[in-house]
């Protein structure tokens, strides 16, 4: 636990405000509200202002969790049989402006993400802005039969980022948001992390284990694994079965490693 609180980076609310203040200001408005939003995450403070904007604070302890996480994932890569892909970042700065681009990437593609605003500097933090969402659910949070025609589109948005050469590379049910779009529920995809271009291979194929680990406990590891055979061939699952076991030991996933693995000799077969 102790460990945990170390990880977990807090900013103090007066340096929250005047964040707040400065992304208020450069939108014609002056504060009325800035709400730090309860999430387990230790990359950076989530927080909404004036009920209009999702700003993310991130300070420079986040940037050193991140590069810890980063060679942790790292080792896990290496314990896969393949050079590390993960990369981490310099400053808060750096890690705002790439997410900023990252989500830019996605909506190009036609993959659903957060409108994003823009990143810059405060105070010493590096301050995100993107549109808020109001109303949402995490991946894991809808019923089965609201996820069934969801599952498709995962996987299909998923390959369309992986053809144009990007990967997600921090793949999992908190970062696959459901919520309202022209009357119909929509996946929007968030938290992108960098990846080396020299190992993109790897990398898809660490998303897609990554999104098999999370599919299978909510739909059985025979679905999971014939909805991704829709979009990816035998041999692409087959070089995401060798990242599973790596995937299984991230505490963020909890899947029957084995059982996913065998769906897919099956498949492949």
């Amino acid at each position: 636990m102790a460990f945990r609180r170390v990880l977990r980076a807090s900013v103090p609310q007066s340096r929250l405000r005047s964040v707040g203040e400065e992304v208020a200001e450069r939108y014609g408005e002056s504060l009325d509200s800035i709400e730090p939003l309860e999430a387990d995450n230790w990359l950076s403070v989530p927080c909404v202002v004036n009920e209009h904007w999702f700003v993310k604070v991130i300070a420079d302890q986040h940037t050193l969790v991140h590069g810890l996480l980063t060679a942790g994932r790292n080792i896990g890569a290496f314990s896969a049989g393949t050079e590390g892909f993960f990369e981490h970042f310099s400053t808060p700065l750096e890690m705002a402006e790439h997410e900023l681009e990252s989500t830019r990437r996605m909506r190009e593609l036609g993959v659903e993400a957060p409108e994003p605003l823009e990143a810059f500097e405060h105070d010493g933090l590096g301050v995100l802005v993107l549109e808020y969402l109001p109303s949402f659910r995490t991946l894991d949070e809808v019923s089965r039969e609201e996820l069934d025609p969801l599952v498709s589109d995962l996987f299909e948005n998923l390959s369309r980022m992986h053809a144009a050469g990007i990967a997600h590379g921090d793949l999992r049910a908190e970062n696959v948001l459901v919520a309202p779009k022209d009357g119909e529920e929509t996946l929007y995809f968030i938290d992108a992390t960098r990846v080396s271009g020299d190992a993109i291979e790897d990398a898809k194929a660490y998303d897609l284990a990554c999104a098999l680990a999370s599919l299978a406990p909510l739909l059985g590891a025979a679905d999971a694994v014939a909805a991704a055979a829709d979009h990816y061939s035998a041999e692409e699952l087959l070089s995401a079965r060798e990242f599973l076991d790596f995937v299984n030991l991230r505490p963020d996933h909890d899947f029957d490693a084995a059982h996913v693995k065998g769906e897919i000799e099956k498949t492949a077969a």
